[in-house]
C-alpha cells in the first residue's frame, strides 16, 4: 500500500510539473492563474489543448504498454517478452505507411489504419499458430517473429517507394507524442480503461499461468480460452497506444520487471504497481523529448537509450541465474 501511496503522490507531482514545462513561456504560475480562472486565451491553448492531451496521452500509453507487457510476460513465463512479441507494432507501422503513401494521411485516418492492421495482423498470428492441440506459447512465438520480419520488410518497401513523403513514415515509426490531441484521447480512453480492467480482475488467473499451463488446469482454468482473452486485450493494449504513438519500444519490459523487483511475482501487487509506474514513467519521458533539445526528440529514441541497457541487465541475469 505504502508504494501505491507513493506512485499515486508522484504522477500527480508529474502532471503538475509537465503541465508547468514546454517550450514556450508558461510555467507553474500560469497554471494556478488557468486555475484561479485569470489565464489568458493563449495560456489556456497551451496548457488546455496542448499540453493536458499530451500528457493524458502518454500516461494512457505508458499504462497500456506496461499492462500488456505484464500480460504477455505472464503468458510466455518470460520477463523479456514484451508487448510487440506478436508482430503488431510492424502491423501498425504498415497502416500508418499505407496511409501516408496514399496520400490520405489525416491524423485520424493514420491512426485509424494503424489500429485496425495491428488487430488483423495479431489475429493473423493467433492463427498461424493455433494447432489441433490448441496454441503453443512456441508456435504462437514462432509466428510472431515470422510476421514482424515480412510486416517490417513491407513497411520498407513503403518508406522507399513513397518518395517525399518518406519522412513522415520514418518520423511516425520512431514514436512520440507531437500530435496529441484530445481526439486521440477519446480514441483510446475506452479500450484501454476496459483492458487493464479484465487484466487486473484476472491477476489470480495470470499467477497461475505463470505457474505452468499443467498449474493452471489442475486449479480449474481453461487455459485455452484464457490465453486467447489475455492475447486479445493485450493487442487491444498495444494497438491503441500504437495507433496514437507510433512504436514506443522497451517500456513493456522495464515496467513490469522494475516492478517486479520491488513486488515480487503476485499479480494481485505487480499488475497495480505496473499501472501507476506506467502512467508516472512516460509524461517524464516525453517531458525530456520536448525540452532536452530547442527541437524535439522522438520518445521511441529516448525509451531506446533507456532500454537496451536494461535489456542486457534482464539477459545477463537471466545468464546467472
Amino acid at each position: 500500500m505504502k508504494l501505491i501511496a507513493l506512485l499515486t503522490i508522484l504522477i500527480a507531482i508529474i502532471f503538475v510539473v509537465c503541465l508547468s514545462l514546454g517550450p514556450s513561456s508558461v510555467g507553474f504560475e500560469d497554471v494556478i492563474m488557468l486555475l484561479n480562472g485569470k489565464a489568458d486565451s493563449n495560456v489556456k491553448y497551451i496548457i488546455i489543448d496542448y499540453r493536458m492531451p499530451r500528457i493524458i496521452t502518454s500516461m494512457l500509453v505508458g499504462v497500456a504498454l506496461a499492462t500488456a507487457g505484464c500480460s504477455m510476460q505472464a503468458l510466455f513465463r518470460n520477463p523479456l517478452a514484451d508487448p510487440y512479441i506478436l508482430g503488431i507494432s510492424s502491423g501498425a507501422s504498415v497502416g500508418a505507411a499505407v496511409v501516408i503513401f496514399l496520400g490520405i494521411a489525416t491524423t485520424f485516418n493514420i491512426m485509424l489504419s494503424a489500429f485496425i492492421f495491428s488487430l488483423i495482423t495479431a489475429f493473423v498470428v493467433y492463427k498461424l499458430g493455433e494447432t489441433k492441440i490448441g496454441v503453443p506459447i512456441y508456435t504462437l512465438l514462432l509466428a510472431g517473429v515470422a510476421m514482424a520480419s515480412f510486416l517490417s520488410g513491407l513497411t520498407s518497401l513503403l518508406i522507399y517507394l513513397s518518395g517525399k513523403e518518406m519522412h513522415q513514415i520514418v518520423f511516425w515509426i520512431m514514436g512520440g507524442f507531437w500530435a496529441a490531441r484530445w481526439e486521440k484521447v477519446w480514441f483510446i480512453t475506452f479500450p484501454i480503461t476496459f483492458s487493464i480492467a479484465y487484466v487486473f480482475l484476472n491477476a489470480w488467473n495470470l499467477n497461475a499461468i505463470l505457474m505452468g499451463e499443467e498449474h493452471a488446469l489442475s486449479v480449474g482454468i481453461d487455459v485455452e480460452s484464457f490465453k486467447r482473452r489475455i492475447i486479445g486485450v493485450a493487442t487491444l493494449l498495444t494497438s491503441s497506444s500504437v495507433a496514437v504513438s507510433g512504436i514506443i519500444g522497451f517500456v513493456g519490459i522495464i515496467i513490469p520487471h522494475a516492478m517486479r523487483l520491488i513486488v515480487g511475482e503476485n499479480h494481485k501487487k505487480l499488475i497495480p504497481a505496473t499501472i501507476l509506474f506506467g502512467a508516472a514513467f512516460m509524461p517524464i519521458v516525453d517531458l525530456i523529448s520536448r525540452t532536452i533539445t530547442d527541437g524535439e526528440i522522438p520518445v521511441g529514441i529516448i525509451t531506446a537509450l533507456l532500454g537496451a541497457p536494461f535489456f542486457i541487465y534482464l539477459l545477463r541475469r537471466a545468464k546467472v541465474q
